[in-house]
Order: C-alpha cells, then structure tokens, then sequence
C-alpha cells in the first residue's frame, strides 16, 4: 500500500517559492499524497490517522488551537511527522512544537554552494550519499543545538569551512531524527531536513531520495 502522507504547506510568513515543485515532487515518490494549505482540511485530515504528516516550507503561525491539539494528539498516538526546511521556521509560540522538532530557525546565510558531512549512513535518507555532499541551500543556523535533546540522532551536518556566513561554530547539524526506541515527547517517529529551499532541489536525484526515504521511514515503512 503507498504511504498515506498528508502534506501542509500554510505559509504567515515567508514564502517559498520552491513549494508547488516541492509537492509535485512528492506525488511522483509512490505515497499516496495529500495536500493542502487549508487548516480545517488539515485538521480533518488528521483524523484520518496517515502514515507520516510532513510540514514542507512552512512558516509562521499556521494551526489553529484545535489543529495544534489534533497535530499533539496525532504525533503523541505515534503518528509519524517530517519537517522539511521552513518548518523549522513556524509555530514559535508553541512550545509543544519546538520540543518536536528539537531546534527552531534563527538565520541564514546568502544562498550558496556548501558541502554537507554525511555522519550516518545506517538511516534511509543518508543511506545513498557520499561522505561529503555537494548541494546548494541556505544553510540555516539554528536558536539551539538538537543534540540538547538526548533522544535526538543527528544524520548530517554542514560543512562550515565550504561556504560564508556560518555561525554555529563549525559543528553544525542540519538533519537529525528521534529514534522511537528512546523516550521522547511522544512515541511518533520525527525527522527534520533543513535542506530544500529552492525548485532545483526537488529536481535532484540525491535530494528526492534523501526526502523519500525520510518519509518512507517516519511512516514505518522502510
């Protein structure tokens, strides 16, 4: 069966243009995807219990109070979320939210070439890269550190020394997980990508199956 992927794209504040590429990336992945920007079709949609809700390029407050609750209940019953780029960008007055995902936005740097350090090929979105990866993004630094949360697996982090602008200090995560087999904030499988900015990523082999084997193994399916 393809994974039943509901797939939220509200955006209060900055816009990625990359979203529309980005979802019609997601549909040739074999889920069975469904999308809207819609929070009351969100919220019902949820309800529906799917394989894995990914928050794609997000940003700002895009729930309501009875969306955050279904979103809480959802991921807390063990359902599977993944956070691509800007979703690290929104919610920030939720708390609940920012234990989820593990680190919040703070800036980025120009767009620019940068080289990604692979630290765990045993996990389906890493497990085709190279050691080091060539990619161009935003590189995002965050407010705090995801490895502050033990039940957090860190899959990648950037090369600072490959682009300008870093402010991390050199060692930098930019996508982590939380393994199910540890206590966490609840017992849904949790992924964050900080990649994906622009349309040309969602047309990059190496960046598709980063993404689909995110999602793949959030659901449980791989």
């Amino acid at each position: 069966m393809p994974v039943a992927t509901l797939v939220y794209t509200r955006t209060t504040g900055y816009r990625h243009d990359s979203i529309p590429h980005a979802v019609r990336a997601l549909r040739t992945f074999g889920l069975a995807v469904r999308h809207t920007e819609d929070p009351a079709v969100f919220e019902r949609a949820l309800d529906a219990r799917p394989d894995a809700v990914v928050l794609l390029s997000t940003s700002g407050d895009v729930l309501t109070p009875s969306g955050r609750e279904r979103l809480a209940a959802y991921v807390d019953g063990g359902g599977g979320f993944v956070g691509v780029h800007a979703a690290a960008c929104t919610e920030y007055g939720w708390p609940y939210y920012g234990n989820l995902l593990a680190a919040r936005f703070d800036r980025h740097p120009a767009y620019q070439p940068g080289r990604v350090r692979i630290a765990d090929h045993d996990h389906p979105a890493t497990q085709h890269l190279p050691p080091y990866w060539e990619f161009t993004d935003e590189w995002y630094d965050f407010r705090s550190d995801p490895r502050d949360d033990p039940t957090v697996r860190v899959l990648a982090y950037a090369d600072e020394s490959s682009y300008e602008g870093a402010t991390m200090g050199g060692d930098h995560p930019l996508v982590w997980c939380r393994d199910p087999e540890r206590p966490g904030p609840g017992p849904g499988r949790m992924f964050y990508t900080s990649l994906g900015h622009a349309a040309e990523a969602y047309a990059d082999p190496a960046f598709r199956s980063h993404l689909a084997g995110a999602i793949h193994w959030t659901a449980r399916h791989s």
